[in-house]
């Protein structure tokens, strides 16, 4: 079976959901007709790769928003993003890493969307963090040669792909709270929700805790729309609690899933994520969300232990946990 070809978008982040967008994609209902919203916009890969004719795009970092929405009017184009990373990737090849501070101050003052795409494609390991103050303090890559020919010509090729969706459909980019993206969907819409993952690090724009877990699993309780939620199901070390607390009374899909988190390669682990959804998996869903012809174990949510052995012995394979 051929690889299905995922476009990867041009702001980068830890946590990016690109290796399982097949898999959400297999969770859609079908037909599908409403508009996708997405309340955790983050990168947008999801939304960008499910290419609906009409979505509602949110989230609460400003830097996201204004960057798709530059790309959205035309105020950044492909020829204006590669003319600039030439330019700025010429001067920190020059001038080393006093460049890329000196970038970050600028931004931190003007908060151009050119300089995030350039600070997000040069800093460490990917992340996007701001400080209290709502300053980007994200360290330099430590590589002056970042931006090589090939480099740039990588990054101008994704924004072309995201430039020409956005010029073919509807979307909405909205800097907003969760709760008031959600309370925007209707019964034929699809709500996508990607929150930062209580209980492990996220680099997001604002934090995560129990209180907005709990106040997302009420907000999607009530919703009219189909949800689908990505989160974390358990490592090697521990087990996500809201799996049983909360969610365990929705139909879950699970699937092991490396992670390039931490500095450091010995810091990086395995670990299974979770789809939750109100919507009931078909039979077709069903046999798609299970790659291997092999795998059609169930669980219920807290058999949490038969799991673990289940991936320890699987680690390629997709089940489903039944929750209702």
């Amino acid at each position: 079976m051929m690889k299905e070809k995922v476009h990867v978008p041009p702001i980068k982040s830890q946590g990016i959901k690109t290796k399982l967008v097949p898999w959400i994609k297999r969770m859609m209902p079908q037909p599908y007709t409403g508009r996708w919203i997405e309340p955790f916009m983050g990168t947008g890969v999801v939304a960008f790769n499910v290419r609906p004719q009409a979505a509602i795009m949110a989230d609460t970092n400003p830097h996201l928003i204004a960057f798709y929405k530059a790309l959205q009017k035309g105020e950044i184009t492909p020829d204006k993003v590669r003319a600039f990373l030439q330019k700025e990737g010429a001067a920190l090849l020059k001038e080393g890493e006093s460049h890329y501070y000196k970038i970050r101050e600028r931004f931190n003052s003007h908060h151009h969307p050119l300089d995030f795409l350039f600070l997000n494609r040069a800093c460490f390991n990917g992340m996007i963090r701001f400080n209290r103050k709502g300053g980007f303090n994200v360290p330099f890559c430590r590589k002056p040669h970042r931006y090589a020919k090939a480099y740039i010509t990588k990054i101008v090729n994704q924004v072309a792909y995201v430039y020409a969706l956005l010029q073919r459909y509807d979307y909405t980019f909205l800097c907003q709270d969760f709760t008031k993206t959600i309370a925007m969907a209707g019964p034929d819409d699809v709500i996508y929700c990607d929150p930062p993952y209580i209980g492990r690090h996220a680099d997001y724009f604002n934090g995560w805790d129990e209180d907005k877990e709990v106040t997302l699993f009420r907000t999607l309780k009530e919703a009219e729309a189909t949800f689908i939620l990505s989160t974390w199901h358990h490592n090697d070390y521990r087990e996500n609690p809201y799996i049983a607390s909360l969610w365990g009374g929705f139909d879950i899909a699970t699937c092991a899933h490396f992670y390039h988190i931490g500095g450091k390669e010995n810091h990086r682990n395995p670990m299974v994520e979770a789809l939750v959804t109100n919507g009931r998996f078909t039979p077709t869903q069903k046999e798609n969300l299970v790659v291997h012809a092999g795998c059609k174990a169930s669980y219920t949510s807290r058999n949490l232990k038969a799991a673990k052995n289940f991936v320890k012995l699987h680690p390629d394979e997709f089940m489903v946990i039944r929750g209702r």
